[in-house]
Parts: C-alpha cells; structure tokens; sequence
C-alpha cells in the first residue's frame, strides 16, 4: 500500500481551439507553474515530462498549456505519481476524465467522420461517429456534462487527435486527398450564415464524399433534353435513376416547399421524401432563375438558356455533386469549334531552297502569301456561309445535320484576326512555323497559340477560348520544314579547301546545318558538348562564304578565350584575315572603317561589345556568332541587350549549356537567333516557363521542344553516331590571355631578374633564374601565388562574391571554372593537374564552392591512408563518389589508377611531355569505357607559349635544347634569356 504524500487539486478548462489550460490547487493554494508541470507530467513523454508545455500567465493563475493533439490521450490514461493525490477539481476535468477514454478509443480506432457544419464552413474537421460500437452510450453522458467543457473545445481536441492518430505525416494526408477529393473541394458558399439551409442531409453528404455506403435504391439525376419533332424547346427535368438499370429513368415534379410529386417505386418514397428539400435547396443555390409558380424545372428553356446550362450551370451542378445528363452529341460539338486555317500560296519558299553559297533568300520576317479557310467538323464554309453564321448571332444552331455551339467571343476572335491580317500582305515566315510546328504536334487537337493579332506575344490563360489557327504548308515550305527537323537528312556541301582540319562526320553535318539555315536567314544554335568541336564547324562556315561575304563576321566570346580563337582560326584556316577588337588601341569611326577592308572576321570579348555598342551598331556583320552564348542568359542587363541591338545578316549561338538554370536562358538566346520567335519574355514565361518549371507540364514541355528543336543542333558524345566517330583520346590545347594585373605582374618580373642578370654569375645567376622561371610559371596561373595570398582563398571561396572576384583575377581559373561547370551538368567527371600547392587548395576550394560538391585535392603531403580512401571513392563502382579530383603533377601523376574521370586537365605546363602524358594516362588506361578528353592550358604570350612552340616544332630531347629538367634553361645567355621570358604582345 502506497502513501499518498501530496494531495491536489486538477483544474480544467478547454479552449476553443482544444488546448486545455491546466491548473492545482493545494490547501486553498495555487501550485506554482513549473512545480504543478512537474508533478503533473513526471511520467509524459510526449511533452518531453512538461518541459516543452508553455505556462501562461491568467489573472493570478499560471496555467499550463497542453496542446489539443495530447489532450485525449493524456486523460485518456492519466499516469499520475503514485505519491500524489489528485482531486478532479472543476466538473470540466471531472467529465474529461469521463469521455476521454471513450473519444480517445474512438480516434484510434478509426471511429470518426468529417464534420458536415465545419465544411460548409470551409474547414475539414472530425467528429465523433456517433453510430459506432464504442460510442453507443456517449449521447446520454454528453447531454449532461457536455457544457461543463465546453462542445466546440472537445470537438477541436478530438479532431486533432485523429490528425496525430491517422494524418500526421503528408503521405497520409497525401492519401486522404487522392481517395476522397471531394473532401477538400470546400463549398463553394464557405463561411456563410449559420443559419443557412443545409443542402444536404448528413448521411446523404456523407455518401456523397464516399464515406459511407449510399443505400438509396436510385440516384438523381438532372436531364437536359435538346428540341425534336413532338418538342420545339429545350427542357431540363429531374429523373431518378434505377441504380440496378441505369437505363430507368423516372422524371418527378420539385416544389418549391420541399416536396415531390411523380410515379415512382413505393418503397422508393421514404428516400424521396427525406431527400426531396436538400434537392430543392441545392437547385434553388445553383439555379434560382428555374423556379416559378412553386415549382423547379417546370418552363421551356430558350437556346440561350439550353447554351448556359451546357457551358456554365451543368459544371457548377457536377462540383456540387449532382449527376448530370447532357445529350450524346454534346462532347463531340464542344470540340466542333470552327477552325481557320492559312493556306500558304503555291509558290511561297520556291527559291529558298537548293545548294551553292547563296545568301539569304528568307528570313524569320519574310512575309508569305495565303489564302483563309474556315471549316466546322469536316466541312468547310465558304466566307459567305461563315458572315451567315455571324449574322443569326446564336450559340447553338444546325449546321449540315450537326449541331455546333458558336460563341460570339469566339467569332470575333476569328473575325478581328481576319480584319488584322491581309491574305495580300502576307504572314511572316515565323508565324508560319510557329503554327505549322504546334499543329503537327498534336494534329487533332491542334494546340497551335492564344491567337489575337499579335501573334504569340499575348496568352490567353483560358485554354478553351483559344482561337485554333492552322497553317497549311505547300510543298516547297513543308521540306524545309522537315529538313530542318532532320539535319542528318541534309545533302553535305564540300568543304572548303582552305580549311586545314579533316572533319568527323557529325562535323561536317553541323557546318552544312549552318550553312543550310543561313539560307533562309534563321538563327541556328550549335549546342554540341564540350569537346566535339563546335569551333572547327564555325570556321569552317567561315571558309565557305568567305568569296560572297561583303561584310566581315563578328564573334563574340569570353575575354579568357580571345587569344584562343586568334590561336583556332591560324590554326584551321589561315587564309582568313583575323582583327582583333579589343583592348585600348581598337579603333572606331573612318579609322575602323579602313581597317575592316580585307577583313574576314572580328573578334572581341562581350565586355568589350556593350562598350563599343555604339561603334559595332552601324556595320551590317556577315554573321553574328556568339561563343559561350549563355553570357546573354539574363534578357534584362546592358551587355545582352547591347548585343540583340548588333545587326548581322545571319546569327549564331554556340553553347555546350544552352539553359543553365532555368528556361528564361533559353529564351534570350533564341530572342538573340530569331527575335520574337518565341513571343516576348513576359509570353514566354507565362506559356512556357511557369507551367514547365512549377508543374511539370509535358503537353507544354513537348511544344516548347518542337519550337526549339529545328533551330538547335545538340550532339552529345554519348551519342552513337558519335561515339564512332571519335578517338579513344582527344587532346587540345585551351590556350588563355593574362588579364592586366598578370600581365603587369609578369612584365616587372622580366625586368628585375634581366637587371639582375647584369651583376649575377655562377649560381647566384642560376638560382635567379630558377627562381623567376618559378615566378613567371605561377603568374600564369594566379597573381594570388605570387603576392603570398594564396593562404586567403579557401576564405574567400566560401563567399560567392568574394570568389567571383577570386576567379576574375586569373583567366586561367576563369576558363577552367567555366568548363567544369559544363561537363560536370553533363555529368562527367574530370582530374585537374598542377604542379604547385597553393594552386592546388586554391582549385579544390573555388571549385568545391562554385559546384556545392565535395573536389579531392592529393599532393605529396596526403597520408598514404588517406589518399587510397580518395582513390576508391572517386572509383566508386556506383558512381555517388565525388566527380572532381586535384593532384599535384608528381604525386598523382604516376601508379594511380583514376578511370572513372574522362576529362583532364593541365592547369600548368611541365618541361617533358611524357610527364604530362603518364598523368593523363591516369584516366587513360585499360578500364576507361569513354573518350577521354584532354585539355592543356597555355598563357599566350609567355613561357608557357615558348615551350610549347619548341615540343612542337619537334626538338628532340637528344639534341639537348629541352630536357627533362629546367637546367638547360640557366646555361642561356642574358639575350636569350630574354627572348625566352618577354611577354609577347602579338596576342
């Protein structure tokens, strides 16, 4: 037997929103909040033993909150300290402790219902289901206690319990949804008067939703009935329907006070009787215009009125659960909408097609010729017959033996568009395959654009008032059509004998898909991957309209790739008259004007192209090329904008990326292409972008695929026609400009150790020149090794700002950041070699930060523990290892076995090739199942230029001009040490 050394007080009170406030007393005294939590809640885990339950202050009482979800389980089963006594010290906790058990059993075990007052009130909540075993005797206990706590708080707490109990987490409600929907489709009356009429009776609601089994023998229907011989107007009745013969139907008469009149089943009349005032109620809310004279439904309908039931009232009557039945011809005439159709003239596109170097014959603004045709279903309507239509103005009407409903709205969408457009003046090429390219898509349902007059730049939201405006093709234009869907189908042009390069086969399809559009004056964009040469196809573009081009060609790029275009293009084709555009001596006005004789082709940076806007502007540019034209991906900025105001008789984006982050990218890079294309921005992010971005929307995803596709050529190295075609090992050099403060940097280096070769001999001599051989080689890669910075750049990785900044001072880093990001969204992984630590943190730290992934950095100082740990990740057979691996040149160049990458690059240049070549043999080896792709940067101008001239121009090591050290390099005369260290400026 247990001695009780505390006795106290429970007080009780509930809440509207079922929290009980909790309270004791002990010897006419109130017991301290914290104390009571204490000993009230020692055993309670849920609230973590009181320590999570609120105190709140009340008068002079401070009460303990316990939410609504715990209070049933709680009283449920009280679990009080045995040493405590407690006293139920208010009829509200007395009459908790009453029905706790019972409500609680209730929740638990599924003996609930919605409540049909709060949904009417636009809220989902449960109550109790009173015709449940376990709540049999619970209405007689309730009538005498219920006001003690308090209905509206008990009825909260309860259904909170069900939410803990069954739709705690979102799968269960996620069910709920998906089986009873409904439930969540909230009266369209929602917070009304309390004392409005129910429109339905609990269980009928309740069998509506689906919660309980309807046991009426019928189910109501609403009938409209069209016109025939014996009836000249539209009528609307309401019928029972036989639930074992769906074909019965039994018509009955509504009164207006709630009763019903008709021949039906007699043991049908007990459910009629009952259900006859919610029917009355529900038709008096959704059509109050169909009583007259005490009853519903009993006057003829006009065809106005016949035309608002189809379109408006029958969709209101299905939300509120009536069942409707409208006539069998009425699905097929909603979609028997009149069509207009543009019928393009015989001999429109005649002279585009064919092969040669002619210029431009098209253009996205070209105007075509056509004719209108307008059709209803299979038949089509002379022009005097469509003006009949418009005339009789009426919404539903006969038309060859079929019935059609006309909407005015919509007919004067077909006639404004017919005024706006003169069949004489012609529509535009680009309206033409905007309509051609959606209607083929989805041919019968001919999903072509919200048509207005202002063609794809205004969208209608409402999909069904959408004008349906078709094109019909002639030959001519349906085969460019489908030769621009099928670029692989195109007849190969020659390539020109000036280019010094043999070109793969899906290289030479690219170069005669540029040249083929350009034809017809639309933009293409060359989107193949990284590494599949969309350089070499653009020159060689270049090469073959060299002979008629009067003007040059302009090409823009990242500043990082200036000098490798110049490097590219003497490489490829050193016919071409190259200028560069760049830096403080480019020219403007006469002075550029001279200097563009001759010139084949200018190049200059998109820094340098928003600068110079208004310079480059007056020129009519041969072509427009764009590299990397994901530059322009934000439409809104200066540097875009002053790039879309540049005029070129062709244009062209070259892009491994075309959409980085969202489809507003690909949208100003086609705006670029082809202007107005793709409508506005606004358009486009309404029709386009939201619906694909927020919601997944494939219909709108696969228009926006049929839009793009003609105009953009995209090989991925995994294809395979690709894959055929290119070597088990592709390498190229990346070669980059210093910015200022490298070149700056790099000069004074010269100059100092040049004085200094004045005055130094013997292996003072030597030791300096190792020394500003060392200092130039980290120049190259970042002025921040040079100035003792280095220490700084995990720091300033971490912030975005900060690392743009980082990432800027090094052209370099900027290039290498750039191709990263692009095989890595390809999913590729790569290793990054250097011979230099600091570089080496610095990489995995940018570049860690750039991606949001975990870079493995291995240099000589990595534990031999660690660095196996590295390698099997990066080796990890299910690829959910890290993509990205930096390694110093001499500790990962050798004995590693890395083939999970496919890229490599060399961040610096090493003396002796076969170094380089035994790292990147790390990918390259026996186990690699892809192309490897190598990539070696070189800063022009410098060192790293110099020795690279020298392995190409084939000087044996045996001749002893370059061996595997740097030794030779201090045994050079002072003049030729300083041809081998001056920065050239030729690039």
């Amino acid at each position: 037997m247990s001695t009780k050394l505390h006795e106290m007080s429970l007080c009780m009170s509930l809440t509207d929103s079922g929290d009980a406030l909790l309270w004791g007393f002990k010897d006419g005294r109130d017991v301290s909040g914290d104390h009571f939590r204490k000993l009230l809640f020692t055993w309670h885990e849920p609230s973590l033993y009181g320590t999570l339950l609120e105190t709140q202050q009340a008068g002079e009482l401070v009460v303990t909150i316990l939410p609504a979800e715990q209070v049933l389980a709680f009283f449920a089963k009280p679990n009080f300290m045995d040493i405590v006594s407690w006293e139920m010290g208010t009829e509200s906790s007395k009459t908790m402790l009453l029905l706790a058990p019972l409500l609680y059993e209730a929740a638990q075990k599924g003996s609930y219902i919605p409540s049909y007052e709060d949904f009417r009130n636009g809220q989902l909540v449960w109550t109790w289901d009173r015709n449940a075993d376990t709540l049999a005797d619970i209405d007689s206990r309730m009538l005498e206690n219920i006001d003690d706590l308090g209905e509206t708080g008990l009825r909260a707490a309860f259904s909170a319990a069900v939410v803990e109990a069954h739709y705690a987490d979102a799968t269960a409600m996620a069910d709920l949804r998906r089986d009873y929907p409904a439930l969540f489709a909230m009266n369209r009356k929602a917070n009304t008067a309390d004392d409005s009429p129910a429109a339905f009776t609990e269980n009928e609601w309740l069998s509506t939703m689906g919660w309980r089994p309807d046991l009426a023998p019928f189910r109501p229907a609403l009938q409209l009935l069209e016109p025939d011989e014996l009836e000249e107007d539209w009528r609307l009745r309401l019928v029972l329907q036989d639930k074992h013969d769906s074909t019965l139907l039994t018509p009955i008469r509504l009164h207006v006070d709630g009763t019903a009149s008709g021949q039906w089943a007699s043991e049908w009349t007990p459910h009629v009787v009952e259900r006859a005032p919610g029917w009355v109620t529900r038709l008096l809310e959704a059509l109050p215009r169909m009583a007259d004279d005490g009853e519903l439904l009993a006057h003829p309908m006009s065809d106005d009125s016949a035309w608002t039931f189809l379109t408006k009232d029958s969709r209101i009557l299905l939300e509120d659960g009536w069942n409707v039945m409208l006539p069998a011809w009425w699905e097929a005439a909603a979609k028997r909408k009149p069509r207009l159709s543009a019928k393009v003239a015989a001999e429109a596109g005649s002279g585009a097609g064919g092969g040669g170097k002619s210029e431009s014959l098209f253009g996205m603004n070209s105007l075509v010729n056509f004719d209108w045709r307008i059709a209803i279903g299979d038949s089509e309507l002379s022009e005097s017959e469509f003006n009949s239509l418009l005339t009789r103005n009426e919404r539903l009407v006969r038309f060859r033996g079929q019935w059609v409903y006309l909407d005015p709205a919509f007919l004067e969408q077909i006639r404004r568009l017919m005024d706006s457009i003169d069949p004489a003046e012609g529509l535009s090429l680009q309206d033409i395959f905007q309509l051609h390219l959606l209607s083929e898509l989805e041919r019968d349902k001919v999903k072509s654009s919200s048509w207005d007059g202002d063609h794809l730049d205004e969208v209608d939201t409402e999909e069904e008032a959408r004008l349906q405006l078709e094109v019909e093709l002639n030959g001519h234009l349906l085969k460019l059509v489908r030769q621009l869907g099928q670029p692989s189908d195109l007849e190969l042009i020659p390539v020109p004998q000036g280019l010094r390069a043999e070109l793969r086969g899906y290289q030479h399809q690219g170069f005669t898909w540029l040249t083929y559009l350009r034809k017809f004056g639309l933009g293409a964009c060359l989107a193949d991957d990284m590494g599949l040469g969309k350089t070499v196809q653009f020159i060689t573009y270049l090469l073959h309209h060299k002979p008629v081009s009067e003007q040059p060609a302009l090409l823009i790029c990242p500043t990082s790739v200036l000098g490798n275009w110049q490097k590219e293009l003497a490489r490829f084709a050193p016919e071409l008259n190259v200028m560069l555009h760049y830096g403080k001596g480019r020219l403007g006005g006469a002075a550029l004007d001279d200097a563009l004789q001759g010139v084949d082709i200018v190049l200059t940076s998109y820094t340098t192209a928003l600068m110079d806007q208004e310079t480059l502007q007056p020129y009519m540019w041969s072509s427009l090329c764009l590299d990397e034209a994901q530059n322009i991906k934000n439409a809104q900025n200066k540097q875009s904008a002053a790039i879309r105001s540049l005029n070129a008789v062709h244009r062209i984006a070259l892009t491994g990326t075309p959409i980085e982050n969202r489809l507003s990218e690909l949208w100003s890079i086609y705006d670029f292409l082809n202007p107005g294309y793709l409508g506005n921005q606004r358009g486009f992010q309404v029709r386009f972008a939201n619906p694909i971005e927020k919601h997944q929307d494939t219909e709108r995803t696969a228009q926006l695929q049929q839009l793009v596709k003609p105009f953009m050529l995209r090989r991925k190295k995994k294809d395979p026609a690709i894959q055929l075609d290119l070597p088990d090992k592709l390498e190229m050099k990346v070669y980059i400009n210093l910015t200022a403060e490298q070149g700056a940097m790099y000069e004074q280096t010269v100059k100092d150790l040049m004085e200094r070769m004045k005055k130094l001999e013997g292996m003072e001599r030597k030791g300096a020149i190792l020394g500003a051989l060392t200092q130039l080689k980290q120049l190259c890669d970042h002025p921040m090794l040079l100035t003792k910075e280095a220490e700084l750049a995990e720091d300033m990785a971490a912030s975005e700002e900060s690392r743009a900044e980082l990432v800027l001072r090094s052209a370099k880093l900027e290039r290498l950041v750039a191709m990263v990001d692009e095989l890595r969204d390809e999913g590729d992984s790569c290793l990054i070699f250097t011979q230099y630590v600091g570089m080496g943190r610095m990489l995995a730290s940018v570049l860690s930060a750039q991606r949001g992934e975990p870079v493995f950095y291995l240099n000589g100082s990595t534990p031999k523990q660690e660095r196996d740990r590295m390698i099997e990740r990066f080796q990890a057979a299910d690829g959910e290892g890290p993509s990205i691996f930096v390694l110093s040149l001499k500790a990962g160049g050798v004995g590693l076995n890395l083939t999970a990458a496919n890229h490599v690059f060399h961040f610096d240049r090493w003396w002796n090739p076969a170094v380089e070549n035994q790292a990147t043999d790390r990918a390259y080896r026996m186990g690699q199942t892809r192309n490897v792709q190598v990539h070696k940067f070189i800063s022009l101008g410098t060192l790293e230029e110099r020795i690279d001239e020298m392995l190409e121009s084939k000087m044996s090591l045996s001749d002893n001009v370059i061996s595997s050290s740097e030794g030779w390099i201090t045994e050079l005369s002072n003049d030729e040490l300083q041809d081998l260290f001056t920065l050239r400026k030729s690039w």
